[in-house]
């Protein structure tokens, strides 16, 4: 067995490959899936001295621990944590050099949700239709990290970043989501489309990789009855029967028989990443670009 590979010693609450994402197979139904705070992975790529689209870890919540089987550089962003190697504190959002068989933690995060952690070359499992990303809806790519679990590690190919400590947003105080008007607003009554964009929402800790879920006001519809099934997109917010709107993330289904009220812009889903339970949402009305 080859010693480029890294050892689950912990996997945590939930712990997957992501990277990019595999965009363009909508029309097979399959997600585009990938990294759900897409900046951070980028960001921990460049300080390992990978190339942005490399595989990297995500984590949720609860962080995971790490044996590398070789000496690597990591480094670990995203939602702030602690990090440490052998139980010696080590700098998070910085680039860090792992001796072989060390034990890299990956603490529980101090704010928001995901944290990714790069190697340097890359988590090189087998790609899927062109990505090595978790799909958990479809169940594409490699199952959810367990204890055990020995990834493959491709050969570094560039150098690491030269940082101390580099600059990442916050996860948001408040969720703020700029939202263009959707498909079917035409099945709500007016003072539901008003309320979308007017009343304060909070996120539901029954949120997962693929859809944001809020708690708040329910949309009351102006149509009663279902839609048949319509292609959805990244952003795109669904209002089931309960009446409480759900931000479609990277794992969506692409087909769906709710009506889409809007259609969040995607530069804002980043933070929608790291908004933790409880969490201030407000939709913010825009025009279409």
């Amino acid at each position: 067995m080859t010693d480029r590979a890294l050892a689950v010693v912990r996997a945590g609450a939930l712990t997957t490959v992501q990277d990019r994402g595999r965009p363009g197979h909508a029309h097979l139904g399959v997600p585009r899936s990938g990294a759900l705070d897409a900046p951070a992975a980028a960001l921990v790529n460049r300080l390992a001295g990978n190339p942005p689209g490399a595989a990297v870890l995500e984590t949720t919540l609860t962080g995971c621990t790490l044996r590398p089987r070789c000496a690597v550089t990591v480094a670990v962003g995203g939602a702030p944590c602690p990090v440490t190697v052998d139980g010696r504190p080590v700098p998070w959002a910085a680039p860090v050099r792992v001796p072989a068989g060390a034990v890299l933690d990956v603490g529980a995060a101090d704010s928001g949700v995901r944290s990714y952690v790069a190697v340097s070359g890359g988590v090189l499992v087998e790609p899927v239709l062109g990505s090595r990303s978790t799909d958990l809806l479809s169940g594409l790519g490699p199952p959810p990290l367990a204890d055990g679990t020995v990834l493959p590690l491709g050969r570094p190919g560039g150098r690491h970043a030269r940082v101390d400590v580099a600059p990442l947003p916050a996860p948001p105080a408040e969720l703020v989501l700029r939202v263009t008007p959707g498909p079917r607003a035409d099945w709500f009554t007016p003072e539901a489309v008003r309320a979308f964009t007017s009343r304060a929402y909070r996120v539901s800790s029954a949120s997962n990789r693929i859809g944001l879920r809020v708690d708040g006001p329910a949309l009351e519809r102006a149509r009663p009855g279902e839609l048949p099934s319509e292609g959805t997109v990244l952003g795109a917010v669904q209002v089931p029967p309960d009446g409480m709107p759900v931000v479609f993330l990277a794992d969506h289904p692409t087909t769906g028989g709710y009506p889409v009220i809007g259609v969040v812009r995607t530069p804002d889903l980043p933070a929608a990443a790291q908004a933790v339970p409880g969490t201030p949402v407000r939709f913010m009305a825009v025009r279409r670009r």
